[in-house]
């Protein structure tokens, strides 16, 4: 049989009983990297593509309160990057003739938003023109 006594005073006896190092809770540390002359450290801070695209959707959202649609351009610059968001301005009856933007928006690095600007608006069933000759 065992004593099934919660005291303070039958805690005491056990802990007493018990090796100093079971009673503390240990814990790992993780190792510290120094900061490489090749960057690195630098490199496992920088999200994937696919979370800075993630990133820079929501957060223009949350700024402008606007849903983006869709990524139209996307690249990685000296600077972190950017991108071309398509958002639905104005909803509209048929949904061919919502008011449409695409704003072009910058992202430090980490995928930080730095700025945006809306840089064209558009009907959502409107093409662009067609320009003879090329671009």
């Amino acid at each position: 049989m065992t004593n099934t006594k919660n005291t303070p005073q039958a805690q005491r006896s056990r802990n007493a009983q018990e090796p100093a190092r079971e009673r503390e809770p240990t814990r790992e540390k993780e190792p510290t990297r120094e900061p490489s002359s090749s960057g690195e450290t630098e490199a496992e801070e920088r999200p994937s593509p696919m979370e800075v695209l993630r990133q820079a959707r929501g957060q223009l959202a949350e700024l402008t309160g606007m849903a983006a649609e869709s990524v139209s351009s996307f690249e990685q610059t000296e600077d972190g990057w950017a991108l071309e968001i398509e958002v639905l301005e104005l909803p509209r009856v048929p949904d061919t003739m919502s008011l449409m933007a695409s704003y072009q928006v910058e992202l430090d690095p980490r995928g930080q938003l730095t700025g945006y600007r809306r840089v064209r608006r558009y009907e959502r069933g409107r093409a662009d023109a067609h320009k003879p000759g090329g671009r």
